[in-house]
């Protein structure tokens, strides 16, 4: 009989109890992040399309864009994020595990950024022209960014790697990510009616809560991708990179 992962009870155990050993630094990382990317996130929408004088067709076009501009940011700054959470979790020495400043030393980013723009733009063509497509490639090619710092593998090959990990296993990685990836939105939504509510409707609103959003939530997406691409190696290899328990270093 094959090995198979974690039962899904075990899975999000997991997921929230390193979520909350390495909160500091997870945040911290966040913050670096997705303050500036929020900044982009929110353009598309802060846009008064009406101030415009254009055609109905013209209007929706641009609305869609608009939408697909949100997606795609959204998306953009996930998996490089997973790339750099990945080093965080599994990388150190006799002295345990590696400070921001090393994880950042360690960082393949070139590879990082164009798994990370190159996933985006699949998933946002596969939602453009139909719905399924774009899921599909959300989740057979998910845990590319954890597979680059953990198997040190080029574009093609995290995105070879992710397919042939999530083969077999496709139900376990979809009830894992999407419904954190759905309540990643709700939380961004309720952030955006707090911040309308402090901030009025501006574009410093929708940037606090596009930030916000990611900082919080982003980090628990992160760590179940980790997570999960690390439990799927070990099915597959029979072995392979262990999570530390904590970031306490001695």
């Amino acid at each position: 009989m094959s090995p198979r992962p974690a039962p899904l009870r075990t899975l999000y155990a997991r997921i929230v109890r390193t979520y909350f050993d390495w909160a500091r630094p997870l945040l911290m990382l966040a913050a670096t992040i997705f303050v500036p990317l929020g900044l982009v996130s929110a353009i598309p929408l802060t846009v008064d399309l009406d101030s415009f004088d254009l055609g109905s067709g013209v209007l929706a076009l641009g609305v869609l864009v608009a939408v697909l501009a949100l997606v795609g940011t959204s998306l953009v700054g996930e998996v490089f994020y997973s790339g750099a959470v990945t080093v965080m979790l599994t990388h150190g020495g006799e002295m345990g595990p590696l400070s921001l400043r090393e994880v950042s030393e360690r960082l393949n980013y070139r590879t990082l950024i164009a798994v990370d723009l190159l996933y985006s733009a699949l998933v946002i063509l596969g939602l453009a022209f139909l719905v399924v497509p774009g899921v599909l490639l959300y989740i057979w090619l998910a845990l590319a960014g954890p597979v680059v710092e953990l198997e040190r593998r080029g574009v093609r090959g995290a995105f070879a790697r992710s397919i042939e990990l999530v083969r077999g296993h496709f139900w376990v990685v979809l009830a894992v990510l999407v419904p954190i990836e759905l309540a990643t939105e709700g939380i961004g939504t309720l952030a955006e009616l707090g911040a309308h509510g402090l901030l009025g409707d501006s574009l410093w609103a929708v940037w606090l809560s596009e930030a916000v959003s990611n900082i919080v939530v982003t980090p628990f997406f992160a760590v179940a991708a980790v997570l999960v691409t690390v439990e799927l190696i070990a099915v597959q290899d029979g072995g392979g990179p262990r999570l530390h328990s904590a970031p306490a270093r001695p």
